[in-house]
């Protein structure tokens, strides 16, 4: 255990540190829902009764819950801490607008709270990861403004003249995402609770899917990056391999990551020059994306005898190896000819998780074992020992789950393929699940182990919380001085 106090505020009184402390808690705090809700419908998969025979706890009322749960509760709440901590620090300045900082963080919490409200009482738009009916939908926008306010306000006050490469990427995902939500959630309301989108046939779900795939390539990977280029060469001690090469690798998957979303919408209405148009963006998006795992992995030149004793950095490190991993995968599969056997199956869902659980889940743990402690000012978790175990547990965890998918996958799409000599269909429907159900076994089991890592690091961070408060008790005056 080690949870050496610094000198009371001494991290802390140059900065607002406020702010960063209830994002980064709520972080954890919705990890552990969201993560546990995709566990609970994953065991559906498997024991269908514990659907309960109630709409509420179906699994397509729960389903859009725990995607939101995890990409925008968790997710977003890591986004929000730890760009408001590395802008304050990179920028050497205070966060600009602190109530407005407030407001966003509050905000953001009551728009969680309404999802979870109503999703399963069947409020939804039915669009991916866009399923918050209108009046969230406007709450979410006003969020992000003042999100975006706070942010680029404390740019513009910064006491150095540079600005550094994570603050470009919090920067391009902040503007984007906000442009996304805006243009895809145009819609005609009906009543408060219903509304039907602007746009109709093909081209709403072309739009659908801009919105869709860079909800992918900017909230889940421009962010994300964001962290990587501040946290992994702050707990490495190391410089950042080649900042050139982080410029290049900005410039160019904004350029192109863009462009990819028709590759979910290979074989149907859309225009065909469309799909091919995602096809080829897609397989160019392979480039910046390997130039930046390179570029974090590189960082640890002369650093590497630390992964043997430092956790947090083989959170960080593991994370990039999955980056690298599914940014070669998803090219991959924007092939039509690989799609065609790829699409609609659990090969998908074992890819959307490669870099869900590999890449986004392991970047923010490690990033957030390295804030909490500083924002608290302490120098190191409660245990070591612990993020040891949830290392452990969470990689056993994600190869469990992504393995699992990618056989299911496999057997599911060669037995739709699969025809008699008459053209008939070998297999029905029902088989090819029965084949899957094995499958579904090993993914809850390996949701179980990536679940109960949450759970240790929630202790974790209460056991480093109460010690802080400890440690600020201590250092108080006392009344009577």
């Amino acid at each position: 255990m080690s949870t050496v106090p610094i000198q009371p505020g001494q991290q802390t009184a140059d900065y607002n540190f406020k702010v960063v402390r209830q994002f980064a808690l709520m972080a954890v705090v919705w990890g552990v829902v969201g993560m546990g809700m995709g566990l609970f419908i994953a065991s559906q998969m498997v024991f269908p009764a514990l659907n309960f025979d109630l709409p509420w706890t179906s699994f397509g009322r729960l389903r859009p819950l725990h995607t939101n749960a995890v990409i925008f509760a968790f997710g977003g709440c890591v986004l929000m801490a730890t760009s408001f901590y590395v802008v304050q620090r990179t920028c050497q300045t205070k966060l600009a607008f602190p109530k407005l900082a407030s407001f966003t963080f509050w905000g953001w919490q009551l728009v969680i709270l309404l999802a979870a409200i109503t999703l399963p009482m069947g409020y939804t738009t039915s669009k991916e990861y866009a399923e918050l009916e209108w009046p969230i939908s406007i709450l979410i926008a006003i969020v992000w403004i003042a999100y975006a306010i706070v942010f680029f306000a404390t740019i513009k006050r910064r006491n150095v003249k540079h600005i550094y490469v994570a603050n470009w990427f919090y920067g391009a995902f902040i503007i984007t995402i906000g442009v996304l939500h805006i243009v895809n959630n145009m819609a005609i309301p009906v009543s408060l609770t219903k509304s039907y989108s602007m746009y109709s046939g093909a081209t709403d779900a072309m739009i659908q899917w801009w919105y869709g795939h860079n909800a992918v390539g900017f909230f889940l990977t421009a962010g994300f990056l964001g962290i990587m280029y501040y946290f992994v060469p702050k707990q490495a001690d190391r410089p950042v391999y080649s900042y050139r090469l982080s410029i290049v690798h900005f410039w160019a998957l904004i350029a192109i990551y863009i462009w990819a979303g028709p590759h979910h919408l290979h074989y149907t209405a859309l225009p065909d020059w469309a799909q091919s148009l995602g096809m080829v963006m897609s397989l160019i998006l392979l480039a910046p994306s390997w130039g930046g795992m390179i570029n974090g992995i590189m960082t640890l030149s002369g650093a590497w005898h630390k992964l043997r004793t430092d956790p947090i950095l083989r959170f960080l490190v593991v994370s990039l190896s999955f980056y690298g991993m599914s940014t070669f995968e998803g090219p991959m599969m924007a092939i039509k000819t690989v799609n065609a056997m790829s699409h609609y199956t659990d090969w998908t869902i074992g890819h959307v998780h490669s870099g869900a659980l590999g890449w986004v889940a392991m970047v923010s743990f490690g990033a957030l074992y390295h804030l909490i402690p500083r924002v608290h000012g302490l120098k190191d978790m409660y245990s070591t020992r612990l993020i040891n175990a949830h290392f452990w547990l969470a990689t056993i965890g994600t190869v469990l789950y992504i393995v699992a998918m990618w056989v299911n996958g496999i057997i599911q799409g060669l037995m739709w393929r699969a025809v008699n000599d008459d053209g008939t269909l070998t297999h029905s429907f029902v088989e090819t699940v029965s084949a899957s159900h094995f499958g579904y076994i090993v993914r809850a089991i390996g949701g179980a182990f990536f679940v109960a890592g949450m759970v240790v690091m929630a202790y974790n961070v209460y056991r480093t919380r109460r010690q802080a408060k400890i440690n600020t008790e201590a250092f108080a005056p006392s009344a009577a001085v």
